[in-house]
């Protein structure tokens, strides 16, 4: 059966995404091993403009584009950061819609690049709705992260990079949110290394995709008790849902002290700072680690952006 999300895609989208997001650092994770008991490779994807890796899809989208659009989104902070990049590079108006509460530094950032922000519902349901009732408005284009496949598909070149490790490996932790990194990630690699087992990694207190994925179907559930907004997922997209189905093997999940735990090791063993759902790779690792012992394992550091205050709380800095 042909995949929504194409390999072609994904070779293509390493071209078309700005230098200054591919090639990140992955490399062993040595310090980590004797308490994780396991060889831990990270992929750090906070180095770059947007301190994320929400850019990568965010162009190769917009690279298929064509015209000068009215772009619309409504984001938790990164995939907007993602958006306002690549709709400056274009010269294209961009309204992005935040939470009453989002972080901070992310909306600054956002109109930094040229977005214009409007602040909505802290639900992610009810933001998407208010986004797209704008965009039907003012007949502006609406885009959703997790429906679009380029998004996925851009997300997927991290896969390319990953796999240039001198072998395959045994798993591949990602954090998961409305599941474009994890869908255009697990397309690449289940066709390079179909053995590597692809796992996904949601918050407790946010489990719609997890429940969505166990259920082959969707499946809401309330998402507004977790400090990790980047995978707050209250009803995920029904395309994201059946990309998952078909190519990822688990998805397991961290309560806030675990990503809590998981940012304060990052910072101490390998000075990154991670935001709550950047960390959500290592923290599986941390609290299933029999699951992962003496295996080759990878994750994804997928973002870095705490405000002053998260730091103080988080960091004690």
């Amino acid at each position: 059966m042909k995949h929504r999300l194409s390999l072609q895609h994904i070779v293509a989208a390493s071209e078309a995404i700005d230098p200054a997001f591919r090639d990140t650092p992955q490399y062993e994770a040595e310090t980590l091993q004797a308490q994780l008991g396991c060889r831990l490779v990270v992929k750090v994807e906070t180095v770059n403009p947007i301190r994320s890796f929400k850019a990568r899809g965010a162009q190769f989208l917009v690279s298929q584009m064509s015209g000068s659009p009215h772009l619309v989104c409504a984001t938790a902070g990164n995939f907007g950061q993602g958006m306002a990049y690549a709709a400056r590079k274009r010269g294209w108006p961009i309204t992005i819609f935040v939470g009453a509460h989002a972080n901070p530094m992310k909306v600054d950032r956002m109109r930094a690049l040229g977005a214009k922000v409007r602040e909505g519902s802290d639900d992610p349901d009810e933001l998407h709705a208010q986004a797209e009732a704008f965009a039907r408005e003012h007949g502006a284009q609406l885009i959703q992260d997790g429906r679009e496949a380029a998004i996925a598909e851009g997300a997927g070149t991290i896969a390319v990079e990953l796999l240039r490790w001198p072998k395959c490996f045994d798993d591949i932790v990602v954090p998961l949110g409305d599941g474009a990194l994890l869908g255009g990630m697990a397309r690449w690699v289940k066709a390079q290394c179909p053995t590597t087992r692809m796992i996904g990694v949601c918050a407790t207190a946010s489990p719609a995709m997890e429940l969505s994925w166990r259920s082959k179907k969707v499946v809401s559930a309330p998402c507004d008790g977790t400090i990790a907004a980047g995978i707050a997922v209250g009803t995920p997209f029904e395309e994201a849902v059946s990309d998952l189905t078909e190519l990822i093997d688990d998805v397991l999940l961290v309560p806030d002290s675990s990503l809590i735990a998981a940012m304060r090791l990052a910072h101490k063993e390998l000075g990154v700072v991670l935001e709550p759902a950047g960390a959500a790779g290592l923290a599986a690792v941390m609290d299933h680690r029999e699951q992962f012992r003496g295996r080759l394992v990878a994750t994804v550091l997928t973002g870095g952006n705490v405000s002053p205050s998260n730091l103080q709380e988080w960091f004690g800095q």
